[in-house]
This record gives structure tokens, C-alpha cells and sequence, in this order.
């Protein structure tokens, strides 16, 4: 008589076929003398998967279950198959002692099917998440734009296992690292937790998540850069590092109390942000020849401008990487210190602990030191000080916030700094902005708009006009430009990566002669237009018709109103 199927029968059939497979591998056990164990029974530990890489333990058949200290248990199929003694044997070189059971497919089933619990990083000490290079290009491959972070991050949020928030997190950063992003925003709102990432200066949503995700997520991110778990209505700031290859990419952190929760902002400090050498900085050729022998002058100062975020650190590490020997002394005094420079001694100010920019300096400068860097000019103390650092024989590099490079004299006047000393001191003043590349893969060739037409014809006509030294042959007209257009290479944006954007003024005779005057910004900027530097408006345009950025990004972040003035 014909047996009917159904559940119940089924479920019957599914235990007698795997009773009879955990008996076949018991007798197996005792042949090749190796302990039998059923994993369905067995608490598989995450941290004891990723010992063996998944498509390893695949190949393999075998997985790794449990680990105490240096003992290892490994769940193998068939010990005598093709690379299992030479995993083995690896093993033990990396210090493990491994014991080997005998366990069926079913049980090396359940094992595998752990491995996406698995966290690629360990926290080898406070503050530090070391994630395996392995780890890293595993995530990396498949995080190439933003929609591949939110379906990732997505498939990770509908598990309900306990190492769903760490993995998330490495997700994050992972993806991060990956698409340069250089800041990451989780932001409570009412109802849900909005997560951005800044790409090129710009904020693009990833996805928006649940609170009790974000309540573990937060305690995570407090976890690892040592802030207190129970403060939620104060700001905090933290830190930890990315440990990846070797290489440590740190992360700034910052907390601030909302009224839906704490606002968190991860800053990602990654190194390669940084190996723009100087003669790739997008200068202009003119502008690039002047500061050439001005930063190879042993004395005077040299700034650089710009509202925060404009790359002005960038720029000066640029010039500290040109110019550093190991014949000369170089010291940062920074806050915070962004990245590692080999060969230069940097510190840091410390409010708390009364170690400001001012102070700083003045211990630099009983260092002996030959060059300086100063983070940022802030006050009249810090200005006086270095101007006589730079009038007594020292090469002084800093920043200053003004909106452009002819602003730096008249903010440095109103700091206190007398004139006449300015123009003894100030070597040059940079300002920039970065504006967003064109992708290459994407960008759209177009002709201008009427409008767009008008603000090239005039700031080209006015460049002529300027005798601006461009390194080549002011055009006559304009009949193309390109546009951005969006792709998966850009994450639909249009853009991939930045650049800067320059103008300069240099002290020269014409210069220091109106500085006695008390001037504005307009009348420096005239008194210098003979040194035949393009503006900021300027030398975006000639990277507009050159493809680089487009007329809607540059007019976006330099103002192209303020260019036809």
C-alpha cells in the first residue's frame, strides 16, 4: 500500500534520513579514530567561523565551531580530502591548536550557514577595530556605490542575530572607506533613524532604520571610542581607529543630544585623502610657479583660506611633503591632528590642559625648529606670534577663515597685526574652494545656455582685459561645456571626486604700498590683479571648459555672480 505524503510524514522521513546519516558518520569517526559530534546540538561561535574563511571551509569541508584561547574545534567532513592536512598544518603555524571532529553534511550546513554573522573585526584593545584586509575586499567588492551599502546594510537589518549592530557597523565603514565618503550622519528623526553618507562635500541618504537598532548601534560607537554610555543629554566626542592592512584610518566622533536622540557624526580621517602631492593640487601654472619658490623661501608666512572643508589642510600638508628634508625641522601644532606625516613632529592643543594654538607655537618655537605649521590663526595672540615667527627667520604655513585671499590682510589688521609688519612677514595668501569632478564615465557634452554663455564670454573677456596668465591662450568664445549626467560608477550623482579651485595674493610692491591705507578686500584684490592671477571664479571656469566640473557645480560653490564683478 502506497504510503501518502504530507508534514507529518515528511518530517518522520527528514529524521530517519538524518538518523541514519549521524549513525553512518559515528562508524566513520571510529575508522579514522577522530570524535564524533552533531552540531545541531553544539553552540556555534562567530568568532571561531572566521578562523577559516567561508569559501576555504566550502572547499574544504570543514568548519571551525568553537575556540578557547589557542584550542580550535573543527567540524570536518572528510579528513583525508585534498588541503585539509595542509589547513591543518597552517593552523598550527598561526599558533592554534586545532582538534578535529567527524560531522555530517547536515552539520557542516548549520555551520556554514552562521557565516553571515560573521564579524570581520576584532576589537584588539579600546578604540581599536582591527578589520582583516580579507574582510575588508570581501565588503568592499560588493559596496562600490551607495545603493549596494543600503541593500547590504538592509539584508543585515532583518537578521535578528546578536552580531547584526557590530556587522552593520563595518558595513558602514567598510562602504565608507570604500566610496572615500568622508563623514557618516545618523540621524534620529520622529518615527525612524536617517543614515547619510558626505561624498564629494555632499550628503546623500543610504537608508532609514529602526530605534532599537540605532539604541545598540549607539552603544557600540560609545563602546569603541570610550564615552559614556548613560550621558545622553551633553555632547560628547570620542575617537577610534580603523585598523586595515596595517594602515590605521582614525575616526572622529560626535555626539550631540536632539530632541529624538543623539545625533552621531563618525569622521573618517583615511591617509589616502592625503597623497595629493603638490604638483597635482589642480593649481593653475602660473600660480603653481610663484608658490614653487615662495614655499622654498626660508622664512615668512604663507596662508591658506577658505571656509571649513574647503581642503585647506590638504594643501598645506601638500607643501610640508615638498618641501620636508631630512636636513630641516618641521613641527605641526594642529587641532585636531588629521593625519600622520613621517619625518614631522606634530602636536596637538589641548584646551583642557591650556595647551592652545598660541602656546603651541611658542613651544615650537623653543624647539628650533625651521618650519612651522599652525593649524589655524584664531586670535590676535596667535597671529602676533607667528607674524615674529615668521620675521625672525622661520617658514610659517597656516590657515585663516576669510571668504577670499585678498581677506586675509584686512582680517590679520583686525586681529591687531600692524601693517607694516604684515607686509614684512606675509609671503602670500591662497584661498580655495573644492568643486565636484565631472564622472568620466558619465559626463555629457552640451552647448552653454544663453546665461551660461554670457558668464564664460564675460570672465574670458575680462581675463584678456587682466592680461590673467593662464599658461595658455585665453579662448575667444565658448561652444561646449559638459554636464553630469549620473551612473552606477557615480552613484547616480554626476560626479566622482573633487578638486580645488584658486586665487592668490602675492605681496609685492603694489601691495604693501596700499596696506598702509587700511584697505578692503576690493581694493587689495585691484592692487594685485598685475600679478595676473586668476580668481576663484576664473580658474573655475577654465576647468569647466576643459570638462572638468560643470557650470551648475562651480556656480554651486564659488558664486558665479560675484565673478562677473
Amino acid at each position: 500500500m502506497a504510503l501518502l505524503r504530507d508534514d507529518k510524514n515528511d518530517k518522520q522521513l527528514d529524521l530517519l534520513y538524518k538518523k541514519e546519516e549521524e549513525d553512518l558518520v559515528q562508524l566513520l569517526s571510529k575508522k579514522y579514530d577522530i570524535p564524533y559530534a552533531d552540531l545541531s546540538t553544539v553552540s556555534i561561535e562567530a568568532d571561531a567561523l572566521k578562523v577559516i574563511p567561508e569559501a576555504e571551509a566550502h572547499a574544504l569541508g570543514m568548519a571551525a565551531f568553537k575556540i578557547v584561547g589557542h584550542n580550535l574545534y573543527i567540524a570536518v567532513l572528510a579528513p583525508n580530502r585534498a588541503g585539509v592536512a595542509q589547513k591543518i598544518e597552517e593552523l598550527k603555524e598561526k599558533r592554534f591548536i586545532p582538534s578535529l571532529y567527524m560531522v555530517s553534511n547536515g552539520s557542516l550546513e548549520r555551520a556554514w550557514s552562521r557565516y553571515r554573522e560573521v564579524s570581520f573585526a576584532t576589537e584588539t584593545k579600546s578604540g581599536i577595530l582591527d578589520i582583516s584586509q580579507e574582510g575588508l575586499e570581501e565588503m568592499a567588492s560588493s559596496l562600490t556605490s551607495v545603493q549596494k551599502i543600503k541593500e547590504v546594510v538592509g539584508k543585515t537589518l532583518k537578521e535578528s542575530k546578536s552580531h547584526k549592530v557590530s556587522k552593520m557597523l563595518e558595513i558602514i565603514l567598510a562602504g565608507a572607506v570604500a566610496n572615500d565618503a568622508s563623514d557618516i550622519h545618523v540621524e534620529p528623526e520622529e518615527k525612524r533613524i536617517r543614515l547619510r553618507l558626505r561624498l564629494d562635500g555632499m550628503l546623500e541618504d543610504v537608508i532609514f532604520f529602526d530605534y532599537d537598532t540605532y539604541n545598540l548601534l549607539t552603544s557600540r560607537i560609545k563602546l569603541l571610542s570610550q564615552l559614556k554610555l548613560n550621558i545622553k543629554d551633553s555632547s560628547q566626542d570620542g575617537r577610534f581607529s580603523i585598523k586595515i592592512a596595517g594602515a590605521d584610518i582614525e575616526v572622529r566622533v560626535s555626539l550631540v543630544p536632539g530632541a529624538y536622540g543623539e545625533s552621531i557624526v563618525l569622521r573618517v580621517l583615511n591617509p589616502k585623502a592625503i597623497g595629493i602631492d603638490f604638483e597635482s593640487l589642480s593649481i593653475s601654472p602660473h600660480l603653481m610657479k610663484i608658490l614653487k619658490q615662495e614655499i622654498a623661501k626660508p622664512n615668512g608666512i604663507i596662508l591658506t583660506t577658505g571656509p571649513t572643508g574647503s581642503g585647506k589642510t590638504t594643501t598645506l600638508y601638500s607643501f610640508l611633503q615638498k618641501i620636508y628634508t631630512p636636513g630641516i625641522k618641521i613641527i605641526t601644532v594642529e587641532d585636531p591632528i588629521e593625519y600622520h606625516l613621517p619625518g614631522i613632529t606634530q602636536t596637538q592643543t589641548d584646551e583642557r590642559s591650556g595647551y592652545t594654538f598660541s602656546e603651541g607655537l611658542r613651544s615650537a618655537l623653543r624647539q628650533d625648529p625651521d618650519v612651522i605649521m599652525v593649524g589655524e590663526i584664531r586670535d590676535g595672540e596667535t597671529a602676533k606670534t607667528a607674524i615674529n615667527a615668521a620675521l625672525t627667520g622661520h617658514l610659517v604655513f597656516s590657515t585663516l577663515h576669510t571668504n577670499n585671499a585678498a581677506g586675509a590682510i584686512p582680517r590679520l589688521i583686525d586681529l591687531g597685526i600692524n601693517p607694516k609688519i604684515i607686509s614684512s612677514a606675509l609671503s602670500i595668501a591662497i584661498a580655495q574652494r573644492l568643486v565636484r569632478k565631472l564622472c568620466e564615465y558619465c559626463k555629457k557634452e552640451k552647448a552653454p545656455n544663453e546665461k551660461e554663455k554670457e558668464i564664460i564670454l564675460k570672465t574670458l573677456e575680462r581675463m584678456k582685459k587682466e592680461k590673467v596668465d593662464t599658461g595658455n591662450k585665453i579662448p575667444d568664445g565658448v561652444s561646449k561645456i559638459f554636464e553630469a549626467v549620473g551612473c552606477p560608477k557615480c552613484s547616480l550623482t554626476g560626479y566622482k571626486g573633487r578638486l580645488g579651485v584658486y586665487e592668490a595674493v602675492m605681496m609685492d610692491e603694489a601691495v604693501e604700498k596700499i596696506i598702509n591705507q587700511n584697505p578692503s578686500e576690493r581694493e587689495i584684490k585691484k592692487s594685485a590683479l598685475p600679478q595676473g592671477i586668476p580668481d576663484l571664479a576664473e580658474d573655475g571656469i577654465l576647468k569647466v571648459l576643459e570638462g572638468i566640473t560643470s557650470m551648475d557645480e562651480l556656480s554651486r560653490v564659488v558664486g558665479l555672480s560675484e565673478g562677473e564683478n
